[in-house]
């Protein structure tokens, strides 16, 4: 039996959830598809900055995760290269920017079995716990989904928040340019002896960033990004070996700590659409953009994509709102993402002159204050 909505969301991460609830509350029929255990809790942790707060906010869904976060009212970025140009460590304070925090360190699990409770609540989505096998495309201008479990779900717009190997982006025939990094991200949450003080701490080294972030209670979330083989190697150490290796990279900042959980291990990189839209598709997060977590503009680009494309049908509907969408997408999405891998790419580069521009770069943002309030507004997600 085939059953028709305003808008089909192909995906059940936080960015495929917030769309839902972003069309459902502006008055659309929305189905909601992708399995409803598609994050586990593996330490993994997203810094939601205050332009994704504000989009929470609208939404009526902050109050109900700011309990499970802790505020980042501190960013620092500590040189660990080793290199003969070495910056002195920079600290930007979100008080710069009137601000009380410039975003939220929160679990990736927590976020979503949040948003996942909304949905379940708003009466405008209907969510489907399955996989889609098949699309096409109809007369008069709709698109089809054949899901696993049978169904067959109709819509004008369908929107791709299926992540990297995206299968809605592949029915557009949408094309991409993809790269990767002699990198992989080992991520873990720790509790430790210390208060972290809301401080969010960089130490960017030869083999990519290791970043510390707050989390309620003197826990943190780690994302320590290194060669490939030290990966799987630390990700099969002991729980006390990996913790005394975490310890001595972190300089102690936190004194003693001790391993939360789980270890999750993911290979870095990269890849940009050619386009963001077709005449009735529209993809957003990590089926338009990846890039390796620095900056924690990964997740905030998806939700800037949604804020994006909401705006984008206020006042449009159709192939008129798609195309809006992927005009205002394309400058923002190639600024960052040329930024982020021009950044990493730097510390990998062991080359003393582009340490000394790294170095000139960095003390240029934080002794010129339109500059640093400028780069401050931009990684908090204004």
């Amino acid at each position: 039996m085939l059953q028709t909505y305003d808008v089909l969301v192909i995906g059940t991460g936080p960015v495929g959830l917030v769309a839902a609830l972003g069309f459902a509350k502006a008055g659309m029929r929305v189905a909601l598809v992708g399995p409803a255990d598609a994050v586990k809790r593996d330490g993994r942790t997203v810094a939601i900055l205050d332009g994704s707060v504000k989009l929470l906010n609208t939404l009526g869904c902050w109050d109900v995760i700011r309990p499970f976060s802790a505020p980042l009212s501190h960013m620092r970025i500590i040189d660990d290269t080793g290199s003969l140009f070495r910056a002195p460590p920079v600290t930007f304070k979100a008080s710069e920017l009137k601000l009380d925090a410039f975003g939220y360190n929160v679990e990736l699990a927590d976020l979503v079995s949040c948003l996942s409770d909304f949905v379940s609540n708003e009466t405008r989505i209907e969510r489907f716990d399955t996989r889609v096998s098949e699309f096409t495309s109809n007369e008069g201008g709709t698109v089809s989904a054949y899901l696993a479990s049978g169904e067959t779900l109709s819509a004008h717009v369908v929107i791709g928040a299926d992540g990297r190997k995206s299968s809605v982006r592949s029915f557009a025939k949408i094309n991409t340019k993809e790269w990767s990094y002699p990198q992989t991200a080992l991520t873990a949450k720790f509790k430790h002896q210390r208060d972290h003080h809301d401080i969010s701490t960089e130490f960017h080294t030869r083999q990519g960033p290791f970043t510390l972030v707050p989390l309620p209670n003197k826990h943190s979330s780690l994302v320590w990004m290194m060669g490939p083989t030290k990966a799987e190697r630390l990700s099969n150490v002991s729980d006390r070996a990996l913790t005394e290796a975490v310890e001595k990279q972190a300089h102690s900042i936190l004194g003693e700590m001790s391993l939360v959980g789980d270890r999750g291990v993911i290979p870095m990189a990269g890849l940009r659409v050619e386009k963001f839209s077709t005449d009735h598709i529209a993809l957003v997060g990590e089926a338009a953009h990846v890039f390796p977590p620095i900056g924690a503009q990964g997740l905030n680009l998806g939700f800037r994509d949604v804020a994006s494309l909401l705006g984008a049908f206020k006042n449009r509907r159709g192939a008129e709102a798609l195309s809006a969408y992927n005009s205002t997408r394309q400058a923002d999405v190639k600024l960052r993402t040329a930024a982020v891998d021009l950044m990493n790419k730097s510390l990998l580069a062991d080359y003393l002159p582009i340490d000394l521009a790294r170095s000139i770069g960095l003390l240029t943002v934080a002794s010129i204050p339109p500059l640093r309030r400028f780069m401050m507004q931009r990684g908090a997600g204004h």
